[in-house]
């Protein structure tokens, strides 16, 4: 177990590494043109070539204001629970991205060196108490070789559609597709055609967040939802000629770009869509002055269209006064209680002085 250094020491190195870290319808087909892969680079010890079942040990987190531990209410948001999670195994960690299933139990995650987690959260009524059954497994490109070999990582952002998963790719600004039903992690990717916009995005802020919308309609949307069958594709800050974060819509009845305004210096990291149609995008920000913030900003998917500025208020803000880390995944479940359930997770980039959190949220408000 790590020893326990003083908060202010924490938050001081917490600050110091996030710094560093900063220095069906959707159009796709096997024939795509593939840029050529980049030349092979070192292996990175944070890799892996082959599927293997990890242990994963957990530590609860019983509350969330450093300040304050009786404080549960944030925002929109209500404290449920959160875990620190460590690995004797070397490569865990990293965590970009996170999708539940519908009962927030099975779960699917990325590194951002091109590794899948997969696995079972453990819980104890409604606080989450550890992890079980977790493998990883190296994220393998269409020519069923990890996509390490090609130079490809920084495996930031993930959408599930059914048996489909989509992955995006930050540092090459590429999309792949994988049919799980083809051995789900062990399944190869496909390339996805993108907008040609799409890969001129800087080449460390780009694809950071893919939502895709379903086709199907739900008891909360019995007509489907707007852009049904469009992958949502965002940039952590690819910016337009107004300053704003640039996205795209990927297949769909109306493909094309839009933007979401960007406020107060936040960058998109992940976001997810609820069953009522709301988009939830997790932002964060970082200077020497202001330190570290995270924020949840709420936007209406009936406003994302082509040539649009979207823009929502905030449901979530918080900073170092609080259990944070670099906060890099979200996603949502609905319990049997009918409570929304946001779930998000952190990188920790490697680092000894961040850390891998799990955290739990009610959305309290038009869930």
């Amino acid at each position: 177990m790590r020893s326990t250094p003083s908060r202010r020491r924490v938050l001081q190195d917490v600050v110091a590494g996030l710094s560093a870290a900063a220095l069906s319808d959707i159009a796709w087909a096997q024939s795509a043109t593939q840029p050529p892969p980049k030349p092979a680079t070192k292996p990175s010890p944070y890799s892996i070539n082959e599927p293997v079942s990890i242990e994963v040990k957990a530590r609860p987190l019983p509350s969330f204001d450093i300040r304050d531990r009786s404080r549960v209410r944030f925002g929109s948001l209500e404290y449920r629970s959160g875990l620190i999670l460590t690995s004797p195994f070397s490569a865990f960690g990293g965590l970009s991205a996170l999708r539940l299933d519908a009962k927030g139990e099975r779960f699917i995650s990325l590194s951002d060196k091109g590794t899948w987690f997969t696995g079972r959260i453990v819980y104890r009524g409604r606080v989450m108490t550890g992890l079980d059954d977790v493998e990883a497994a190296p994220l393998l490109g269409p020519d069923g070789k990890p996509i390490t070999t090609r130079g490809w990582y920084d495996s930031e952002s993930l959408a599930l559609d059914g048996s489909i998963a989509y992955v995006g790719l930050e540092r090459v600004n590429q999309v792949l597709r994988y049919d799980f039903a083809k051995g789900f992690t062990r399944a190869s990717g496909e390339v996805v055609p993108l907008p040609a916009a799409a890969r001129k995005l800087p080449s460390n802020k780009g694809l950071e967040a893919l939502v895709f919308v379903p086709k199907e309609s739900s008891k909360e949307s019995p007509k489907g939802l707007p852009l049904a069958g469009t992958l949502i594709a965002m940039s952590e800050r690819g910016l337009d000629a107004n300053g704003n974060l640039i996205a795209f819509l990927v297949g769909g009845k109306t493909p094309g770009q839009f933007s979401v305004r960007r406020t107060e210096n936040f960058d998109i990291s992940d976001a997810v869509l609820l069953p009522s149609g709301d988009l939830l995008i997790l932002e964060r920000k970082f200077s020497w002055l202001g330190g570290i913030g995270i924020r949840i900003r709420r936007l209406t998917l009936s406003e994302i269209a082509p040539g649009a500025v979207v823009d929502g208020p905030d449901i979530f803000n918080v900073d170092l006064s609080n259990e944070i880390d670099n906060m890099e995944g979200i996603d949502s479940h609905v319990t049997d209680e009918g409570e929304t359930v946001l779930t998000m997770v952190s990188d920790d980039n490697f680092s000894l002085i961040q850390r891998n959190l799990l955290l739990q949220f009610t959305l309290v408000e038009r869930g």
